[in-house]
């Protein structure tokens, strides 16, 4: 039986790779969508980026790869046994980079499993509780009248902002102390989303959470962060 390219992928008829033979990358610069492109250009894996605006997550060509319309999404022409192979869900997209690279992951098992969990905490906490607070502050839910949903997210939010506050409070670099991880890639873009886009300083008391924003603003200085965080342009 032939093994999988990419072109058996409908997707990369609709997106034309420049170059078949590396990771295509199919995003939008979003907090989510981000964590693919920095992770990427942390671990000088190659890749072709392309735009997918956020209206054409439903049609039949993404739809193919990822039936959960969501971005970001990716097809390695190089993938397990050596056919292509196509992936959405960020975190489970950081994982597969970080293993295949070996490198954004611990190889202690315990620190690996630590790691894990921070990125579950990310995946299952900032990100919804953020999203949610963004949705009813910020974008259309904020013509809603009724105070609970915005305090209900403002709070957990919060919440949230002081778990990390307490984890960086004993002087650590990084989520997992020296080692930069994934769990510091899926988190970050999160922040600086609800700083610079939600305007939500004042509302997560971001200036009581020093810790925390010094390790953003670390974050953000990175090299490959910069490259990442334009990756792809939004056309």
């Amino acid at each position: 039986m032939a093994k999988k390219t990419l072109a058996d992928f409908p997707i990369s008829q609709h997106w034309k790779p420049k170059n078949p033979e590396i990771i295509q990358l199919y995003s939008f610069p979003t907090p989510n969508g981000v964590k693919a492109s920095i992770a990427l250009e942390e671990l000088g894996l190659p890749y072709d980026a392309h735009t997918v605006k956020l209206n054409q997550t439903t049609t039949p060509e993404f739809l193919s790869l990822n039936p959960n319309n969501k971005i970001p999404a990716i097809i390695d022409p190089n993938g397990p046994n050596g056919e292509a192979f196509g992936l959405w869900e960020s975190g489970a997209i950081l994982l597969y980079l970080a293993d295949k690279a070996g490198k954004l992951l611990p190889e202690d098992p315990g620190m690996k499993f630590e790691t894990i969990q921070w990125l579950m905490f990310q995946m299952g906490g900032i990100g919804p509780m953020f999203g949610q607070y963004g949705f009813f502050a910020v974008f259309a839910g904020k013509e809603v009248e009724d105070p609970l949903p915005r305090e209900r997210y403002t709070n957990e939010s919060r919440r949230l902002m002081g778990v990390l506050e307490q984890r960086f409070a004993d002087g650590r670099q990084w989520i997992m102390g020296d080692e930069y991880t994934v769990a510091d890639i899926a988190t970050f873009p999160w922040l600086r989303g609800a700083r610079e886009f939600y305007k939500a300083g004042d509302a997560f008391e971001m200036d009581k959470r020093p810790h925390t924003m010094e390790w953003l603003e670390r974050c953000l200085a990175r090299p490959a962060t910069q490259r990442g965080l334009v990756q792809p342009p939004r056309e």
